[in-house]
């Protein structure tokens, strides 16, 4: 061995293979996309993106596994292919929002269950692949729409039948329900453990179901389903407030009015505390725990604390 061999021992000439991947990530640090996705359409952009990635490997047989899907107001059988139909069907509602066509055609139903519905009904007129190219080519068209027009979209109304929503929030929700089904898809897979979305998206996620709840209570009160009495307060002005600490790298701390949904959550008019884990709170507002079965620590107004669990539950639907 020469002198040269003494100072630097043979080494293989192949590149790290983690090489590709480091420079990737510091070229996409150091330049972000030209046309960047809205901050609120990030979640749906990499939820879409993990679904899509799971689906990539599957075999023909799979895609007729049964997959049960879960929720507050029930349950529902669906194949895995008729999942994916769903999803898609319901993220038509933003597509038409956007101006893009309607996946199950024009005068199609608005509704979620109808829209369901149909969409079985066409997926099983055709092929697999032809199903996920449908899901997958819509998920793109509709984040690169959001992409090319900006924030200012973040306000038009999207028309889910039962609710009408901003964009932004409509984009979080479908984020949302696309992880709680990548899940139930793994899960019927014996995949290993999906995994929960990016700490930033699922604060996003949590944030939108935490300012859903004072609705959420008052149409509770209003089925005659609550054990807590509002108080009268005027809009725009402080109520009684739960303090909703949810834990974990995507959680925060949310005050929510107990008393109406134009009322104000402050800290000063906390009544009851709520301490819940993330990942949890997301699965209880998937329906997928029952709220008195849910881990959580509790302090002060014991009814209040109870609505509010039960008022996060009755966010789930299909």
């Amino acid at each position: 061995m020469g002198a040269v061999g003494l100072l630097h021992q043979d080494e293989s000439l192949d590149l790290d293979p983690l090489l590709r991947a480091r420079v990737l990530e510091g070229c996409l640090g150091r330049r972000p996309a030209r046309i960047p996705v809205p901050e609120w359409a990030a979640p749906y952009d990499a939820e879409t993106a993990r679904l899509d990635a799971l689906l990539a490997d599957l075999g023909e047989p799979e895609w007729d596994m049964p997959v049960k899907l879960i929720w507050a107001g029930g349950t529902r059988e669906l194949t895995l292919c008729g999942v994916l139909a769903h999803l898609g069907s319901v993220d038509g509602v933003v597509a038409t929002a956007l101006g893009l066509d309607d996946p199950l055609g024009p005068g199609a139903p608005r509704t979620r269950l109808e829209r369901t519905e149909l969409a079985g009904e066409r997926c099983r007129r055709h092929t697999h692949a032809f199903v996920r190219n449908k899901w997958r080519t819509q998920t793109r068209d509709i984040v690169r729409t959001l992409s090319f027009a900006g924030s200012a979209t973040g306000g038009l109304p999207v028309d889910f039948a039962d609710a009408v929503v901003p964009m932004r929030d409509a984009l979080i929700d479908r984020a949302f329900e696309c992880w709680i089904h990548a899940e139930d898809i793994a899960q019927a897979l014996d995949y290993p453990e999906y995994g929960p979305p990016a700490a930033p998206h699922l604060n996003r996620m949590i944030d939108l179901a935490a300012r859903m709840l004072p609705t959420a209570l008052a149409a509770l009160r209003q089925a005659g389903l609550a054990e807590s009495t509002a108080k009268l307060v005027r809009a725009g002005t402080p109520g009684r407030t739960l303090d909703l600490h949810v834990e974990g790298s995507g959680g925060g701390h949310w005050y929510i009015s107990l008393d109406s949904p134009g009322a104000i959550g402050t800290p000063e008019a906390v009544v009851a505390e709520i301490a819940v884990d993330q990942l949890d709170f997301c699965q209880l507002a998937a329906g997928h725990i029952a709220p008195g079965r849910i881990a959580a620590g509790r302090d002060g107004d014991s009814a209040a604390i109870r609505d509010v669990l039960h008022a996060t539950a009755s966010l789930s639907r299909l």
